[in-house]
């Protein structure tokens, strides 16, 4: 049996392909039944998201298997597969069980290090297991996908720091601050980075927020999604005194705050710090407000310094998560391997034992001075030459499984000896899997 892994993501299609082939979070059902349905696609997941879409099947067809994902993967989004086949890949073994692990820890991700994908994964898995596309195979391997995610966010520092402009000025408050708790923000502007990185103060813990637009229905729409308050913009300076963060970001042609603006702002504030976040371009705020004491200004120039470094660091911890994946990827195809070698071992030693016994009751049946404790003696010796007689092949059986090199021993040995391994088989990965 076999993993195969078939999709697309942000490195090998654009956004409009991407949309094209995914699948609704509220329609999973169909698709999965759908998969399982393929001639010897046994087990399916599949993982949607903005920037992927994959399946995750079990087969015992490699190419088959590829080919028939692909098609349905066409197929089901209306699409010719003659121009989605590009924009596709294709893992199988040892590349697909990396390739996942991979995923999962957000090595693969357009942003290394983000939280959401593992997220993601997990939904998309309680929907195999919510609708029975995923068995043994795939419900060992999402978990394990999941320790080998855990282990990289404990193991090392992938996810620590801020690698967005928003979440930078976060990062830059803390510096400042030290804690955040009794902090109030202000927004100067309510544009799409100003309510990103309003969530991420708040995400931190921040007391409150104040939001000024000059605009004021979108300053109140924002300040009611923030749970904050909205100050009309003519009314800025009458409020400024009240925010320790201010963050601003409008489309104005020039500085709306200067030094001497913060004088009577600084004296109402009996000298507390401010911490001046600017991210518009043009500026609007004066890079002279730095001389102004107990007040810190960093632009959008500053934060991409922060983000910049924080992405080599992230680069750096990625390295070692690599190695990781490089260690779980091994211990997982070991159980995988093994999947195929215990039903045959079991079945190798269930026809030896058939034999014996057989044997050892035709003997046993004409035997009639036989000593009282004869029958006893006889079934261990039979035993005892069994087991020296399997012990090679079943030695090298379990070794051949460990390095993931069974099909050559596997084929031969039910060849030679016309095993059938199916029920048993089922049995043991029954037992393993508990």
């Amino acid at each position: 049996m076999n993993i195969i892994v078939v999709g697309l993501s942000h490195k090998t299609a654009s956004v409009d392909i991407r949309e094209k082939v995914a699948f609704a979070p509220t329609n999973m059902e169909k698709p999965l039944k759908a998969l399982v349905d393929i001639p010897d696609i046994t087990e399916a997941i599949i993982v949607s998201t903005c920037n992927r879409v994959e399946i995750y099947v079990t087969t015992h067809d490699i190419a088959g298997g590829i080919a028939r994902v692909k098609r349905f993967l066409a197929d089901y989004h209306n699409l010719s597969l003659e121009n989605l086949d590009p924009h596709l890949y294709a893992h199988h073994g040892e590349e697909a069980i990396r390739h996942v692990f991979r995923v999962a820890s957000s090595l693969d991700s357009m942003v290394v290090g983000e939280p959401q994908i593992l997220g993601q994964i997990k939904t998309s898995y309680g929907y195999a297991a919510e609708f029975k596309s995923s068995g043994i195979i795939l419900n060992r391997f999402l978990h394990k996908a999941f320790s080998v995610a855990k282990r990289v966010r404990t193991e090392t520092k992938i996810a620590s720091s801020a690698v967005s402009v928003a979440f930078a000025a976060v990062e830059l408050s803390r510096k400042i601050f030290d804690e955040l708790n009794d902090k109030t923000v202000m927004l100067i502007g309510a544009g799409e980075m100003c309510e990103l990185a309003a969530k991420h103060f708040l995400n931190n813990g921040v007391r409150g927020v104040m939001v000024t637009n000059r605009t004021f229905e979108r300053a109140e729409r924002l300040a009611d999604e923030f749970g904050g308050r909205a100050v009309k913009f003519e009314d800025l300076f009458d409020y400024l005194h009240k925010a320790d963060i201010i963050l601003s970001s409008t489309g104005a042609p020039h500085c709306i705050i200067g030094p001497k603006d913060l004088e009577e702002v600084m004296r109402r504030r009996k000298q507390k710090p401010m911490f001046f976040i600017d991210i518009a371009v043009p500026r609007d705020i004066d890079p002279k407000v730095n001389d102004v004491e107990n007040v810190y200004l960093y632009t959008v120039d500053d934060l991409q310094e922060v983000v910049q470094a924080n992405l080599a660091q992230r680069a750096e911890e990625a390295k070692k998560a690599e190695d990781i994946v490089n260690q779980e990827i091994g211990q997982f195809f070991k159980w995988l391997s093994s999947l195929e070698v215990t039903p045959t071992i079991v079945a190798l030693r269930a026809k030896f034992d058939e034999i014996r016994r057989a044997e050892l009751e035709k003997t046993l049946s004409g035997w009639k001075d036989l000593p009282p404790d004869g029958q006893k003696r006889l079934e261990g010796l039979t035993n005892a030459i069994m087991n020296k007689l399997l012990h090679p092949p079943t030695s090298l059986l379990k070794k051949a499984g460990q390095g993931g090199r069974t099909d050559l021993y596997i084929d031969a040995l039910r060849a030679l000896f016309e095993l059938q391994t199916e029920d048993e088989g089922q049995q043991e990965l029954g037992e393993l899997e508990e």
